[in-house]
């Protein structure tokens, strides 16, 4: 295709994607005339609210969603168009189908008759219900219009004077003004004037209990209620919260939110409000009376575990009783763990003043251990001498978990597959809450493309096995209860695994052992340290690298038809038991100058890239690395759509074994690699960072971020990156206008299976909004790319340059329906290639923009 030929296709396409929009804009005016299709004579839609403060429109969600009766969703929708999608699902409802069903069917008796002849009474009553549940259907997933009711603009006036109120504008003043058209439309507009706000001046308190008054001191100086602050409600209930979580740390077993009161003051002082704290004495009732005490601190006397607490034998005697560090063990059946695995997970101590904090971590750290079902923690209290025994009452699970999973599978290799997947957990296997998991595969085939030789009709399959070992503590000969305390639940991971593949690709043999520790220094924070990373992959079937990667045969058939190395009817095969001993060749001639090619044409270096993609992709890698993983997450639960997520992760390999070999004076091979047992091991520095943010823009809209950038540095031993620890672009979880490893590296005109390079930019934003019923919807766009950087790669197209490579970075861009099953989401995206970096510089924006060059992505839950 000649360069007009490819602009005219060009600017056809941005003439296509035009008119879309045209008609996407037609199409909306002309919907946008229905949408009062059931609003009744009289009344009126409400097509948009407005609240100005102090003359200006705010759009803070959280004043908005003061508003009792809120536009149909999607009135104010995409690039501000109205389309509510539902409010037209539900007027295509008939309000009155009963009488319509009697008018139009049912008052013809003779073609009621004739229809019962044709379908039976029974089938006919059926038709005729199945008209109106599919009528009561579009109703329930559509939305009703949101009809003009000025007593609810009124209290929606009224929560508005409330809610600044609360926010320290006592003198605030709200109204309102309703513009109706003669089209049944109505736009409400609040107006608030805040005036003069109230600031915080003196606090006084007037604490009852002599206990509590002695420590006002220490808990105010992390007061909410700062003097000359703006008065806000929400800082005196934080308040309170903060001074009741405190007192009841510091051993106020009794004390509770209801004891703290405030009582303000702002008559004659100037916008100004002095406030009271009253903390009151201990009420407590008896059966005809109430008395009033001060609160007293209370110690913990004794701790108490009852470690094989259940049902069945809730009457049975205890057996065993065991005194370990004033921990006091009691089982019926024979103490099962050793007292020290449990001990560890106590933070309940004798002697310690009573404290919520000790009570949820321990409460925590037992769940954290998969030991026990729902441990149960109450006290009893001594009133002799104001102490608390701590009862912990523990039932055991199962000691062995037995699992079994099936799998049929179908893949672009196999034309079917099964697989068996057994796995059992092994509780508490030395006595100290280890767990042991050991779990298996064996998968069978079969293969699409079968020799002709193979009789067998599964000649693919797969066999391995781990076993992964779990220690609640960290497993180290040195006292890390300093640097790593308990309350972090720190726990260590032993595994090992194996696998082994027989007709899928290169026919790998992976044998992989990893050591790890990880704690949670806080509620949002997670860590984990890979102390050894131990990865060893064989290829047993080498000879089969042109079966796997079919693009680079045929480009090196073209290469070698086109400079008669063979006859234009020939392929560089043959049927032998290495049928791609010839490519071998014809690579070995061309390097070695037994063609016609020379090293600066471009066929020799397309040979001289196959060949280096080759040796790296068939030769075995030993991998030997140390990483730390660093994750904080501010989501507080499955409901939360505002909070961010942050990830980084560090990788360093090959440092050890460099050293060794080095120190013990060991030979470097022909490529001037230390070898272990044979191979040589990958040497490289890698480090990744993902940020992902969320904002909930009320009634389920929500705008997802989403940023991440990873590098890996080969150094020292090696000069590029093994397959497995580069990186990839494309795919229904990257950018979804371009299949998995289908983009880049940079603006190569790549026709590799499997494109990957050692740098990776990714950026993503996706607003998610609801549609009907369970089904979402989503628009998003996908920008990033993969380059060779610090590598052996030579190619300028796939090489990080500087920031003039950002010009490579590929935009893609699209919609997604989802349907969500409470439990999971099942996805669909629709991506466009928007600006292909592949592409031509004057043809990478919407070059091949259409639904005949869309990638469709079929995935689970969402891709961030």
């Amino acid at each position: 295709m000649n360069l007009h030929t490819r602009n005219l296709y060009s600017n056809t396409n941005r003439g296509q994607l035009c008119k879309s929009i045209i008609c996407l804009v037609f199409l909306a005016v002309l919907t946008s005339c229905n949408v009062v299709k059931r609003v009744k004579k009289g009344d009126h839609l409400i097509t948009e609210n407005t609240i100005l403060v102090d003359g200006k429109k705010t759009s803070e969600e959280r004043i908005n969603n003061i508003i009792i009766q809120k536009t149909n969703l999607g009135m104010n929708g995409l690039l501000g168009l109205p389309i509510p999608l539902r409010l037209h699902i539900y007027n295509l409802a008939r309000p009155n189908i009963d009488s319509i069903i009697r008018a139009n069917i049912l008052s013809d008796s003779l073609e009621v008759k004739r229809k019962v002849a044709l379908l039976s009474k029974k089938q006919f009553d059926k038709w005729l219900e199945s008209k109106r549940d599919f009528n009561s259907w579009l109703k329930r997933t559509g939305e009703a219009p949101t009809i003009l009711n000025e007593n609810k603009t009124e209290k929606t006036a009224n929560n508005l004077r409330k809610y600044y109120f609360s926010k320290g504008w006592f003198n605030n003043e709200v109204n309102y003004e309703i513009e109706r058209d003669s089209n049944k439309r109505a736009q409400v507009t609040y107006k608030v004037t805040t005036n003069n706000p109230y600031l915080l001046d003196s606090i006084t308190p007037i604490i009852s209990s002599p206990a509590i008054d002695s420590l006002y001191s220490n808990f105010s100086k992390s007061s909410y209620l700062i003097e000359g602050e703006q008065y806000d409600e929400e800082n005196f209930e934080n308040e309170r919260a903060r001074i009741n979580t405190y007192l009841r740390n510091k051993g106020f077993y009794y004390f509770g939110k209801d004891n703290i009161r405030f009582v303000t003051d702002t008559i004659g002082t100037n916008y100004k409000i002095n406030t009271d704290l009253i903390i009151s004495d201990r009420s407590i009732r008896t059966d005809d009376s109430t008395r009033v005490e001060p609160f007293k601190v209370y110690k913990i006397k004794a701790v108490n575990i009852f470690t094989d607490d259940n049902f069945e034998n809730r009457f049975k005697a205890i057996s065993d009783t065991t005194t370990y560090k004033d921990y006091k063990f009691y089982s019926k059946n024979g103490l099962r763990f050793r007292p020290k695995a449990i001990a560890d997970a106590i933070f309940i101590n004798k002697g310690d003043l009573y404290s919520d904090l000790a009570r949820s971590r321990t409460s925590r750290y037992l769940n954290d251990l998969q030991m026990f079902r729902y441990p149960n923690i109450s006290y009893l209290e001594n009133e002799a001498d104001s102490s608390l025994i701590a009862n912990i009452y523990l039932e055991p699970k199962k000691k062995y978990q037995f699992a079994l999973d099936f799998d049929i599978t179908q893949s672009n290799i196999q034309t079917i597959g099964f697989s068996v997947s057994p796995g059992l957990k092994i509780r508490n296997i030395f006595r100290g809450a280890e767990t042991l998991d050991i779990s298996g595969i064996a998968a069978v085939g079969a293969s699409k493309d079968k020799n002709e030789d193979v009789t067998s009709f599964f000649d693919i399959n797969e066999f391995g096995g781990s076993i992964r070992l779990t220690i609640p503590r960290l497993f180290t000969p040195f006292n890390t209860d300093k640097l790593i305390p308990k309350y972090m639940s720190p726990s260590t991971a032993i595994s090992l695994s194996a696998t082994g593949q027989q007709n899928i690709g290169l026919d790998k043999q992976t044998l992989s052992g990893i050591v790890s520790y990880n704690w949670l220094p806080t509620t949002t924070v997670s860590n984990n340290l890979e102390l050894f990373n131990v990865q060893f992959v064989k290829n047993l079937n080498t000879n089969n690298y042109f079966g796997v990667y079919s693009n680079s045969f045929s480009s090196l058939n073209t290469i070698a038809r086109d400079i008669g190395y063979i006859n234009s009817n020939e392929t560089l095969q043959e049927n032998t038991s290495n049928p791609f001993a010839p490519a071998d060749m014809f690579i070995a001639d061309v390097l070695n100058g037994a063609t016609n090619l020379s090293p600066n044409d471009e066929e020799f270096i397309t040979v001289k890239n196959i060949d280096e993609r080759k040796q790296r992709l068939t030769e075995n890698n030993l991998i030997f690395s140390s990483s730390f993983d660093y994750k904080k997450d501010k989501r507080q639960n499955i409901f939360d759509n505002d909070f961010s997520i942050f990830k980084w992760r560090i990788e360093i390999a090959g440092n050890l074994l460099s050293s060794i070999s080095r120190l013990s004076g060991a030979t470097k091979n022909e490529n001037n690699s230390y070898e272990v047992f044979g191979v040589a091991f990958s040497q490289y520095l890698k480090t990744e960072v993902d940020y992902i943010k969320y904002f909930d823009l009320g009634r389920n809209n929500i705008l997802a971020f989403r940023s991440y950038a990873g590098i890996a540095i080969p150094y020292g031993n090696s000069n590029s990156i093994p397959f497995a620890e580069s990186f990839f672009a494309g795919g229904p979880n990257d950018n979804r206008a371009w299949t998995a490893y289908n983009l880049g590296p940079g603006s190569s005109k790549s026709t590799n299976e499997f494109n990957e390079a050692n740098f990776k930019i990714h950026l993503s934003a996706e607003q998610r909004f609801i549609l009907f019923g369970n089904f979402r919807g989503a628009l998003f766009v996908d920008a990033g790319n993969i380059w060779n950087v610090l590598d052996n790669v030579e190619d300028d197209a796939a090489t990080f340059s500087g920031i003039s490579s950002l010009k490579d970075i590929a935009i893609g861009s699209g919609f997604g329906i989802r349907y969500d099953f409470d439990f999971f989401v099942l996805r669909f995206d629709i991506g466009f290639k928007t600006y292909d970096p592949s592409q031509d510089i004057d043809n990478r924006w919407f070059y091949d923009y259409n639904f005949r060059n869309a990638v469709y992505n079929i995935g689970i839950n969402y891709p961030f």
